[in-house]
């Protein structure tokens, strides 16, 4: 009987250990990172605008991030480099999607010379990435590799369009 005395103390303290840990807060900071692969031009920059993340299976969650808006040289974010984009304090659940809303100054440079890069609806309803993750308490991050040389074709007319191909890494 008496080791069981000492036991009932320790799990009495264990317990209001665990529950004072307990956040009452739920939520997640979510850091959003941009990387690449490689690919055969020196330059393809994407004008990024605004970084934004939905949170429920509707239109209703959507939620702007703090963003870094500007132009990304996506080639400057290769072999294992990558670049903070957005960030912001969200509700801690699953995330069901991410969109990148974009401008209107995107480029590609090839020997020298700089193409204006197209994007269907890239600046209308933005490049979308579907997923379902859920989301880790108190902070979290998504590293999205743009894929440049899956994402970028060139027309028969020379025109150069971004068909983008994002992965969650």
């Amino acid at each position: 009987m008496k080791p069981l005395r000492y036991l009932i103390p320790v799990a009495i303290v264990t317990s209001l250990a665990i529950a004072c840990k307990k956040d009452d807060n739920n939520t997640t900071d979510l850091r959003i990172r941009l990387t690449d692969n490689p690919y055969n031009a020196t330059e393809v920059n994407v004008d990024i605008k605004q970084v934004r993340v939905n949170l429920q299976d509707d239109s209703t969650g959507w939620v702007n991030l703090e963003t870094r808006a500007g132009i990304y040289n996506l080639l400057d974010f290769q072999n294992g480099i990558d670049t903070l984009i957005a960030q912001s304090i969200v509700p801690t659940g699953t995330l069901k999607e991410v969109r990148f809303v974009l401008g209107s100054e995107n480029s590609i440079k090839i020997d020298n010379t700089l193409y204006p890069l197209s994007i269907p609806s890239g600046s209308e309803s933005g490049l979308k990435i579907k997923l379902n993750k859920h989301l880790n308490a108190h902070a979290d991050s998504l590293v999205i590799d743009f894929d440049a040389a899956l994402s970028i074709l060139q027309t028969g007319t020379g025109e150069y369009k971004l068909k983008p191909v994002l992965k969650i890494k």
